[in-house]
C-alpha cells in the first residue's frame, strides 16, 4: 500500500489547491483522487470517508482528514512548516487565516454570475491593494527577513506565494506598488520544491475555465 497522502477533491483549483501547494514545498509526493461525477461524492459521504459529508479530503498518516485549515496544520507541522514555538505558529495561523480570506475572494470569481463579477472583481482588487497586502509588504519590511515569520521557510511564505500568482492571473500589474512583495515573490518561487512545482506538468493546477466551473457545479450542486 502506498504511504503517499492521498487526495480526494475535484481536478481544478478550489479549496484543495493550497493543500497541493503545501506538500509540494514540503517535498511530499501524493496521489490524487478525482471526483469525478456527483455519484462519486455521494460514494464517499456514505461510505463515512467524509466527516461533515465536504471535500477536500486528504488520507495521511492512517486518517481521513477533512477541512482545509486543518489539513493545512497537519502537514505544516509534520514537515516543519510551522515556526519554532508557539509565538511564530501563532504569527503564522494569524497570516495564513488573513490569506485564506484572499484566497476565498480569488476562487470564488470565475464563479460569479455575469452580471456580478465586474462588481466582485473590483472588491477583490480593492481588498488585496487596501487590505491585505499592504500588510504583508509592512511586515517584510519591519521583519527585514527573507521569510515572513523568524528567518525559516513556512506554511505562510507558500500560502502568500500561491496568492501572489492567484492575485496577477486576475491583474498582471496587482504587485507594482509593492516592491517587496515582488521581490518576495521572485525569491519563493526559486526555492527549489516550489520550483519543482510551478514547472508545466506538475500537479498545480490552471486557473479554471467554463468547462470546469460547470462541472463542478453538477458535482456540488
Amino acid at each position: 500500500m502506498s504511504g503517499k497522502p492521498k487526495l480526494h477533491y475535484f481536478n481544478g483549483r478550489g479549496r484543495m489547491e493550497p493543500i497541493r501547494w503545501l506538500l509540494a514545498a514540503a517535498g511530499v509526493e501524493f496521489e490524487e483522487c478525482f471526483v469525478e461525477t456527483k455519484d462519486d461524492l455521494i460514494k464517499l459521504q456514505k461510505d463515512g470517508s467524509l466527516l461533515f459529508q465536504q471535500l477536500p479530503m486528504v488520507e495521511i498518516d492512517g486518517m481521513k482528514l477533512v477541512q482545509t485549515r486543518a489539513i493545512l496544520s497537519y502537514i505544516a507541522g509534520k514537515y516543519n512548516l510551522y515556526g519554532k514555538d508557539l509565538k511564530e505558529r501563532a504569527l503564522i495561523d494569524m497570516y495564513a487565516e488573513a490569506m485564506m480570506d484572499l484566497n476565498e475572494l480569488l476562487m470564488s470569481y470565475p464563479f460569479q454570475p455575469a452580471d456580478k463579477k465586474e462588481q466582485h472583481f473590483a472588491n477583490t482588487v480593492d481588498k488585496a491593494t487596501n487590505r491585505y497586502f499592504p500588510v504583508f509588504e509592512k511586515v517584510l519590511k519591519d521583519h527585514g527577513q527573507d521569510f515572513l515569520v523568524g528567518n525559516q521557510f513556512s506554511r505562510a511564505d507558500v500560502q502568500l506565494l500561491e496568492i501572489l500568482l492567484m492575485a496577477e492571473e486576475c491583474k498582471p500589474d496587482i504587485l507594482a506598488k509593492f516592491p517587496l512583495l515582488q521581490r518576495f515573490k521572485g525569491r519563493i518561487s526559486n526555492v527549489p520544491a516550489i520550483n519543482k512545482f510551478l514547472q508545466p506538468g506538475s500537479q498545480r493546477k490552471p486557473p479554471q475555465d467554463e468547462k470546469d466551473i460547470s462541472k463542478v457545479l453538477k458535482i456540488f450542486y
